[in-house]
């Protein structure tokens, strides 16, 4: 196993593993969709086009703010000269009005630059303008403080992937009445850019990388990107209290869950082990444990352990918990509140915006089902928002519509592992 194999676009196991390093529902929004070529390699249209993600579909529009978090008591695990470890941090929730506040960019535009420089999840460099690109939230929009505090989620994106990579299911959660914080890890993330126009890149975790001899050698890297995760995640936890724009007076601090897809699934459940202020927790896709390849070994501490709060695991067609060791693991030892859901059809960008980006970019059928499988793109968006949000409803706000109980007949593309 090379160092190489961490550079995007990764290879399928190692993706799961720490990618293992490495969302949304209703339609895939306005605009026509790019015409496909014909079956053969990626292309790039005359022009990058400015794909839009599908509409939220809760009660509630939704503004954004973006915040510097700065951990003074941390010197940065992967630069160990910086004396303290800096986050991006994005915060998405319900807005009392939008009027006169602009529609927040997706991404900013330098780690637009950094996440344009090289080919992307099947999407060549140069096709979309993820700079121009906008989200359905309203930058700076007033939060709406009516209906007491809200129940506070965060997000981690794969790696590799910016926070940005799940918008489709953070903007819905948002507009169901969730205050959602999307947390780009640093030098993980191919490009962060701070308030001063900086950006930090992901060279520190490449150097590491190239440290990497042998399966033992990547576990311990694999590891360590997961404790610094968990470290991160738990640091913006206890800044709850000093969110901007007034967002700290709505957040229920009792009511927190954590969501991820990949190598932000499992730091999703890992901070939920190590943090008992998370009361529940969703594991898009990601592997539980520490290796390139699913062995069974190097377990984390929630497959070795179980858990003692509700998690959900989603994975891509073929992946559960009869098929993923680590997973088979997990299962075995928690005796209390789990499900298991595959999507038929599904690959394991499924789970995030590719969805709503690839198909409207003109790559070919061949391009689009290698990357993010069969299924319809819309119905791929439908019920990643839809098991979402019936999960956390169901644990953070004592809201059952009982879709996680079974099979369903509003999602039959769904599969129920019991």
């Amino acid at each position: 196993m090379t160092a190489a194999v961490f550079r995007t676009p990764f290879p399928t196991r190692l993706t799961r593993g720490v990618t293992a390093l490495a969302l949304a529902a209703g339609a895939l929004g306005a605009g026509a969709v790019a015409p496909a070529a014909a079956h053969g390699t990626t292309v790039r249209p005359a022009a990058p086009v400015r794909p839009e993600l599908p509409v939220p579909t809760g009660p509630h529009p939704v503004g954004t703010v973006t915040a510097r978090l700065v951990d003074h008591a941390r010197h940065d695990p992967w630069v160990t000269s910086r004396p303290y470890r800096e986050l991006m941090v994005s915060v998405w929730y319900p807005a009392r009005k939008t009027g006169g506040s602009p529609r927040a960019p997706y991404m900013a535009p330098g780690a637009a630059e950094r996440w344009d420089a090289e080919p992307r999840h099947g999407i060549p460099a140069g096709t979309v303008d993820w700079a121009g690109m906008r989200v359905h939230a309203r930058q700076g929009a007033p939060v709406d403080g009516r209906g007491g505090r809200r129940p506070v989620l965060l997000y981690s994106a794969g790696a590799n992937d910016p926070r940005t990579w799940n918008t489709a299911l953070v903007e819905d959660l948002a507009s169901r009445g969730y205050v959602v914080v999307t947390v780009d890890h640093t030098y993980e993330s191919p490009g962060v850019q701070f308030p001063d126009g900086s950006v930090e890149d992901d060279e520190p975790l490449k150097d590491a990388l190239a440290g990497v001899t042998d399966d033992e050698s990547l576990s311990r890297l694999l590891k360590k990107v997961m404790d610094v995760r968990v470290a991160d995640d738990r640091f913006v936890l206890d800044r709850l209290g000093d969110l901007p724009g007034g967002l700290s007076r709505v957040v229920d601090r009792n009511r927190v869950g954590t969501v991820g897809h990949s190598a932000g699934g499992i730091a999703a459940a890992g901070t939920m082990y190590a943090d008992k202020r998370v009361k529940a927790a969703v594991d898009l896709d990601g592997s539980l444990e520490y290796n390139g390849e699913p062995k069974g070994t190097h377990l984390t501490d929630v497959a070795r352990h179980g858990v003692d709060r509700p998690l959900l695991l989603m994975g891509r067609d073929g992946v559960d918990h009869t098929t993923e060791p680590s997973w088979g693991a997990f299962w075995s030892r928690t005796p209390g509140w789990k499900a298991d859901f595959t999507l038929r059809g599904s690959r394991h960008q499924t789970y995030t915006d590719l969805t709503a980006v690839l198909p409207r970019t003109g790559q070919p059928r061949d391009v689009v089902e290698k990357n993010i499988g069969t299924v319809d793109p819309a119905r791929a968006t439908a019920v990643r928002r839809a098991y979402v949000a019936s999960f956390f409803d169901r644990w953070l706000r004592d809201r059952d519509d009982h879709l996680l109980d079974g099979p369903s007949p509003r999602f039959p593309e769904v599969r129920h592992v019991p």
